[in-house]
């Protein structure tokens, strides 16, 4: 079993970090939480929408162009056409990628496609969050702009769940953690 006995109360508006080596279970765990995995044995108790901000960009078509790649991505996480027409400009503008708009996706540097997953994600802010080492996406300038997102997360109440290697982050953003080891709650 990838998890054992992994029982946890999380309430609403807490920031929970979820730690442990590779290997320990943190994201399946959180597949678990999003739906994406059924648990063998027991159960999932989830009181809200849950928003998994897991393996940007998957889905993504690298013979498409960033625009088409934007709506196909979009669709897969639930916006209309519509929505993402109004959101178009925005997502773009976040991602630094405006003057891509036309080009295929493959031309991307692999940072640049990061960005533009997490631009389109970021676009769908449930109560509950699960967030998958998304923290870093990109470089410096970036990566501050996603800390800037979180931080209104905050600041906002959302409930998310952070599985992190970086312990200053989980410092930072968690009230509490839980550390996994080998698929069971150590502490």
């Amino acid at each position: 079993y990838a998890l054992k006995n992994v029982s946890f109360h999380i309430q609403r508006g807490e920031c929970v970090g979820i730690i442990g080596r590779n290997g320990s279970g943190k994201s399946t765990l959180l597949k678990i939480l999003a739906g994406i995995y059924r648990p063998t044995t027991g159960e999932v108790k989830i009181n809200d929408e849950v928003f998994p901000l897991l393996e940007l960009g998957v889905g993504f078509q690298p013979d498409f162009t960033v625009r088409d790649n934007i709506y196909i991505y979009g669709a897969l996480l639930g916006f209309s056409r519509k929505e993402i027409d109004r959101k178009l400009h925005e997502i773009l503008s976040f991602a630094e990628l405006e003057r891509f708009l036309d080009a295929k996706l493959e031309k991307l540097s692999s940072g640049m496609q990061m960005r533009l997953g997490f631009s389109i994600a970021v676009q769908s802010i449930a109560p509950i969050m699960l967030v998958d080492e998304v923290l870093a996406v990109g470089d410096l300038v970036f990566a501050e702009k996603c800390r800037i997102v979180f931080s209104r997360l905050l600041e906002a109440k959302h409930t998310i769940i952070l599985v992190s290697h970086d312990l200053a982050s989980v410092r930072e953003y968690c009230q509490r953690s839980i550390v996994l080891d080998h698929g069971e709650i150590v502490a």
